[in-house]
């Protein structure tokens, strides 16, 4: 959440009890269709090594932390590369099972340990560091990725932020996952306040929880103008942009940080990491690995996740 006040976690916990008791959760948010599942699953990318704070540093001195195939570059793969926001005051730590996910699929995912994200440089520079990695023969990702085929996913106020950073890219940045966007009233950043009318190129996948109706809600009043909701920040997205947006349904603000249940998650947290696990894993197989069988989940109208209705909601798509 952009610059949102600590002060704003006691009314966002009230929230969690009020929702929670209205959701029925009983899926769990553990995934319904074949191409959801396949994507669910654990990559065969497995064991994945983590590296925390080994590799410095963005434009702001902040060190990197590091979720990559431990097998890297096997038989000549070139990897794609994902850059991680974290939210107000978060750490890559918080997201640890929802990143280790994403690099046993093929993905070398790099995080700053920035904790205020929003205006996006700190998160492009991390992109920047391994693209530059790949030509230092130094390196141990040297010649091992693919610097053509890069993707930036935050939360919070990292989600602003991977989005601003794609924005920011001039290009190199390919796509985006902004899960748990704040509403524009939340935002003290100015002029780096992410306004989704600029996003001319690349692709976006809105993901929000149905229970963060505080800071994320999925849709907007008809008397509300302006970027505060999911709906307001997809429909702000140019024509010809590729965009996605659903709703998980239950989930909170939080739920991105299970580990993957809400046991030692940030608060608040309804479910867990379980429904992000697949769809958005799907997506960047789709967008930086060209796999045609995850692309068949998002097209428009057809594609299965407008048929999960136990766990999607507020579905839109103009994917072809």
């Amino acid at each position: 959440m952009n610059r949102l006040g600590r002060r704003c976690l006691s009314a966002l916990a009230l929230l969690a009890i009020g929702t929670l008791s209205a959701c029925k959760c009983n899926s769990g948010n553990r995934p319904t269709g074949t191409i959801e599942k396949k994507y669910y699953a654990p990559g065969p990318w497995t064991p994945v090594t983590v590296s925390v704070g080994a590799y410095c540093c963005d434009s702001q001195n902040h060190k990197f932390d590091l979720f990559y195939p431990t097998n890297l570059g096997a038989n000549g793969f070139l990897h794609p590369i994902l850059t991680w926001g974290n939210g107000s005051f978060g750490k890559a730590s918080d997201v640890a099972y929802f990143l280790n996910h994403l690099a046993s699929w093929g993905f070398v995912v790099i995080a700053t340990e920035d904790a205020f994200t929003g205006p996006g440089q700190t998160i492009l520079d991390a992109a920047n560091f391994l693209a530059q990695a790949n030509n230092d023969p130094s390196s141990i990702f040297y010649h091992k990725l693919n610097t053509g085929q890069i993707g930036a996913v935050g939360a919070s106020q990292g989600a602003g932020g991977a989005t601003n950073a794609l924005i920011k890219s001039a290009g190199t940045i390919k796509t985006v996952i902004p899960i748990e966007l704040p509403a524009h009233m939340w935002c003290t950043l100015g002029p780096d306040c992410l306004d989704t009318h600029n996003l001319t190129s690349g692709s976006v996948f809105f993901i929000d929880g149905s229970s963060d109706i505080l800071v994320s809600p999925p849709t907007q009043p008809p008397n509300v103008t302006g970027l505060e909701s999911i709906e307001a920040y997809y429909n702000a997205v140019p024509p010809g942009v590729p965009k996605l947006k659903g709703t998980l349904i239950c989930p909170n603000h939080n739920d991105i940080t299970g580990q993957p249940g809400c046991q030692t998650a940030v608060p608040p947290c309804v479910n867990g990491v379980y429904g992000y696990l697949g769809y958005p894993t799907a997506w960047f197989m789709d967008r930086l690995q060209g796999d045609t069988y995850a692309h068949g989940a998002f097209v428009n109208g057809t594609g299965e996740i407008f048929s999960e209705t136990r766990n999607w909601e507020y579905v839109a798509s103009n994917i072809q």
